[in-house]
């Protein structure tokens, strides 16, 4: 636990993983006033907890009930990181996903303004779909954007329901692109394919990509903007504490890559030769996956952002050398 002094900082999904790795930058900056929302089921993403240092902790669906009843419950709240969403884009539960995802973060946001908390929230690069639209958090028309699963809806909606109530204008939205990196262990399917790949190395040696079914792309080509997970939380940190920033920001590196680029780097920092097995991608999936995701973030650099972006295979060394092999959380 940490202390309690001075304004306070609520962190929904504080527990998980961009949560708390946010919760653990915050702490290198000297914040431990921080109150921390989330939902511990029977998996072990407790263990993300144990290092981190914080005020209190408050389950996810105590929160709004609570916040109802008493609004000034945690006394001045200066700023509400909103990271709590079930994030698996497999999730077929329509209900729950607008329950969860758009409705919370609905209320959540309202009670922030209404009490001049900065509000900062997680959406999602899947808000942009196939890409056909751009992949531009400058001038997007947000209406002609389509996700391809109803995880991306979700988070596409409350987007919507931002610009179209000007709640854009004094608050942030960040739509992450591929982040990896520690505290991820608990996601289970929903783990990076770093994650993944050092289990199957561990086990087999080699590693499994997903064949490619379209003829532009040749297996292990398809491309994704992969973003370390420390370098996500600092430009989460910037956008929050800078007066200029509202509405929604690209998080990502700004750089696409392969799997096989990534995979590579695994192997790399594992000092082994590079074995991969090349499987059909299921058909569940196949209409449904993005082929190209780069992230343009020109608009945060426009604001003056100097932070360094980790090159992939920096990133992935320190993630496999310093975390997963010693199965390390951040803040151990």
């Amino acid at each position: 636990m940490g202390k309690t002094k001075g304004n306070r900082i609520l962190v929904t999904g504080g527990a998980g993983f961009i949560g708390s790795a946010l919760v653990w930058a915050l702490n290198l900056r000297g914040e431990e006033n921080i109150i921390l929302c989330d939902r511990l089921g029977s998996d072990e993403k407790w263990r993300n907890l144990v290092p981190l240092r914080y005020e209190d902790y408050i389950d996810a669906d105590e929160l709004l009930p609570r916040l109802r009843e008493n609004p000034d419950l945690f006394g001045k709240v200066d700023k509400v990181f909103h990271l709590g969403a079930c994030s698996a884009t497999t999730e077929k539960d329509a209900a729950y996903l607008m329950r969860n995802n758009f409705q919370y973060t609905r209320e959540l946001a309202q009670w922030a303004l209404e009490h001049w908390s900065r509000f900062v929230y997680a959406s999602s690069a899947a808000t942009y779909g196939d890409g056909e639209e751009g992949m531009s958090d400058e001038g997007q028309d947000l209406e002609a954007l389509r996700p391809l699963n109803m995880y991306g809806y979700s988070k596409h909606l409350f987007d919507l329901y931002a610009a179209r109530n000007g709640l854009d204008q004094s608050i942030v939205g960040l739509k992450y692109f591929n982040v990896f990196g520690p505290n991820e262990n608990h996601k289970g399917d929903m783990r990076s394919l770093v994650n993944k790949a050092y289990d199957q190395i561990v086990e087999t040696g080699k590693v499994k990509l997903f064949r490619s079914h379209r003829p532009d792309y040749e297996d292990g080509k398809q491309m994704r903007d992969f973003h370390y997970v420390k370098d996500a939380v600092e430009m989460t940190l910037f956008l929050a504490d800078e007066p200029k920033a509202a509405g929604l920001y690209n998080i990502g590196s700004g750089k696409a890559h392969t799997w096989i680029d990534l995979t590579d780097a695994i192997f790399k920092a594992l000092g082994k030769k590079a074995e991969i097995e090349f499987v059909d991608m299921p058909e569940q999936i196949r209409e449904k996956y993005q082929y190209f995701t780069e992230a343009k973030i020109g608009k945060l650099k426009g604001l003056d952002y100097e932070g360094e972006i980790t090159p992939l295979e920096d990133a992935v060394r320190d993630y496999v050398v310093e975390y997963l092999v010693p199965d390390k959380r951040l803040g151990d």
